[in-house]
């Protein structure tokens, strides 16, 4: 019996030392594949169909009641124009209203007067560029005296975000591509692909009129130029041995 607990204590003890001399395969550190990185910028030029204008009425008086009436009045005409002018009602959102006092001074800093301004600022989306000159004159003529912002969009930029990814990945790639050239290797499978849209259309500009306008009988001469949407792209391929 003790013979056997003997061997049995001693082919333990050599397992153990096989176990400690045996090489640790799982362990090894495992070497990352060598790649090339690249960037891409996919950029596309598209032609608005639609203007955001800002609009409204400001009045001054020695009352309150008074500079409410007047600037009642301009924005009812206003209101009747543009329906005149065929703009749907959704297509008009009051977007500003206020009214407050507003002291006069002299030349030694003392309030000699107290006026009262009331301001009414209209928001309208135009869907009929071709109009939009005149309807701006119309609006100006009808009592609008404050035209604070013109800007211009695309409604359904989908598929222009589409071809500006598609654009920059290409473009990524190409970039990628020729560097694997000059490296002398060959590109392999693409290990990581980021995007980023740094301009989505939205206008590049704000074109400001002047705060005050008076009709002269013509259409307000407006140009909606182009907008950019740019995407911009990083990518990276293993090198392939």
């Amino acid at each position: 019996m003790k013979k056997v607990n003997v061997l049995w204590w001693g082919m333990l003890v050599f397992g153990v030392l096989l176990s400690a001399c045996a090489p640790a395969a799982n362990n090894q550190p495992v070497q990352a594949p060598y790649t090339i990185s690249a960037s891409g910028v996919g950029k596309v030029y598209l032609t608005p169909d639609i203007a955001f204008v800002t609009i409204g009425a400001h009045t001054e008086s020695d009352t309150v009641s008074d500079a409410l009436r007047k600037n009642n009045e301009q924005a009812q005409a206003l209101s009747k124009t543009l329906v005149e002018m065929g703009v749907d009602a959704r297509d008009v959102q009051t977007s500003a209203f206020s009214v407050a006092p507003q002291q006069q001074f002299d030349a030694q800093g003392q309030a000699t007067k107290t006026t009262y301004v009331v301001d009414n600022t209209v928001y309208i989306s135009v869907h009929q560029l071709s109009n939009l000159g005149k309807l701006l004159d119309a609006a100006v003529s009808s009592g609008a005296n404050r035209v604070n912002s013109l800007t211009f969009d695309v409604q359904d930029k989908t598929k222009y975000l589409s071809e500006a990814r598609q654009l920059a990945v290409a473009d990524a790639r190409a970039q990628a591509k020729e560097l694997a050239d000059a490296a002398g290797v060959k590109l392999g499978k693409l290990t990581s692909l980021n995007a980023a849209i740094s301009n989505n259309g939205l206008p590049m500009y704000d074109v400001k009129a002047p705060q005050t306008a008076a009709s002269g009988g013509t259409n307000v001469p407006v140009s909606a130029g182009q907008l950019l949407i740019e995407v911009d792209v990083s990518v990276a391929y293993e090198i392939q041995q």
